[in-house]
């Protein structure tokens, strides 16, 4: 079966990925993994296997054959002694499960109909960064201190919600690709070469700032407001001039007031620092807008429609959004994009969008 070009470029950078990301101490070469997919079926030369990675002429192998390197993937044991393909009735319940998992991503690959159709947290290569605010000293409980026995990593991030909401769907989208998530302060040079996903806002990851000076030509900055404490606002400075957007708050029967309705901020743009990758944004005034601004793209409710109508309406894949996002009984709402009372204001390079 012949695939389109670029459908067929997909599924060879997924299988170089896999065998170049995989087990990266590893070093398996074309060669190796060519013999181990050998051990069962008819020969696989390495030239073949190499055509089967080639960015600029791939050869797209039969679903057998993807099918078997899933099986060689699912399980490191099969490096021991030396590559070759354990049967998958040997296969672990859990290495049964990983190799389900690869199965169906490269057979997905090879099938899809629509090689244009394009989800937000489905990528071509990895790997994926994603940066989450660091929770202040303040507002940690005693398993954040790394000097106590029962130190939980976990507990220095904020937004710990749309992390573990968005590290998950990420995943499952590219299970092939390495997916990792950082504190600002742990972020090496390295990171800012993947394709970027920043959360959070400017209060609590001061790497959010940075990025927002970084992408000037997007007009929506988060700021400082003093009429509210809790969160910093949203501003929009375009041709029509400047416009605030606050979240908005049932007063309680005790005076304190509920917040009934926050504000999220969805950009995709070319990351600034590697062409070839993306930078996502989702960010908030507060928790309950940055983990709306997750789901808008994750909860299976509502993202294929949202996916369907950021397709439609930006073509070109870069975008900058501000939606509502309800909050009822203390949960964040998914936006629905199709509906225009969600839409605050949208975004394109060199089109200005108002919803």
């Amino acid at each position: 079966m012949a695939l389109a070009p670029r459908q067929a470029v997909r599924l060879a950078r997924a299988l170089r990925e896999l065998r170049e990301s995989e087990w990266p101490d590893s070093s398996l070469t074309q060669a190796q993994l060519a013999a181990a997919l050998s051990s069962e079926r008819s020969r696989v030369a390495p030239a073949t296997l190499s055509s089967w990675e080639s960015l600029s002429n791939p050869k797209a192998p039969p679903p057998s054959r993807l099918s078997a390197y899933a099986r060689f993937f699912a399980s490191r044991r099969s490096l021991e002694p030396k590559p070759h393909l354990l049967p998958v009735e040997q296969l672990t319940p859990d290495e049964h499960d990983r190799f389900k998992e690869l199965e169906e991503h490269l057979l997905g690959l090879f099938h899809t109909g629509s090689p244009e159709q394009r989800n937000t947290f489905s990528f071509d290569e990895g790997p994926i960064t994603i940066i989450c605010p660091e929770l202040p000293e303040e507002e940690r409980g005693p398993l954040a201190d790394k000097t106590k026995p029962n130190f939980n990593r976990l507990q220095q991030f904020a937004d710990i919600d749309a992390l573990l909401e968005i590290w998950g769907h990420i995943r499952a989208e590219n299970p092939a690709l390495e997916v990792r998530f950082r504190l600002p302060n742990e972020l090496a040079a390295d990171d800012f070469q993947a394709h970027v996903v920043l959360l959070g806002g400017v209060g609590w990851n001061d790497m959010t700032r940075r990025i927002q000076s970084a992408i000037k030509q997007v007009p929506i900055t988060q700021v400082d407001d003093p009429s509210l404490k809790t969160g910093d606002i949203f501003k929009v400075k375009d041709t029509e001039g400047e416009r605030r957007f606050y979240p908005i708050w049932d007063d309680g029967p005790d005076g304190t007031g509920e917040l009934v309705e926050d504000v999220a901020q969805i950009v995709r743009l070319r990351s600034p620092f590697q062409s070839s990758r993306t930078l996502t944004i989702c960010n908030g005034i507060h928790s309950r807008g940055v983990l709306g601004g997750v789901r808008c793209l994750t909860d299976r409710l509502v993202r294929e429609a949202n996916e369907r109508y950021l397709i439609q309406r930006f073509p070109e894949g870069h975008f900058a959004l501000l939606l509502r996002v309800p909050v009822v009984s203390n949960a964040s709402l998914s936006p629905d994009l199709q509906d225009p009372y969600a839409r605050l204001y949208e975004w394109a390079p060199s089109t200005e969008i108002r919803g």
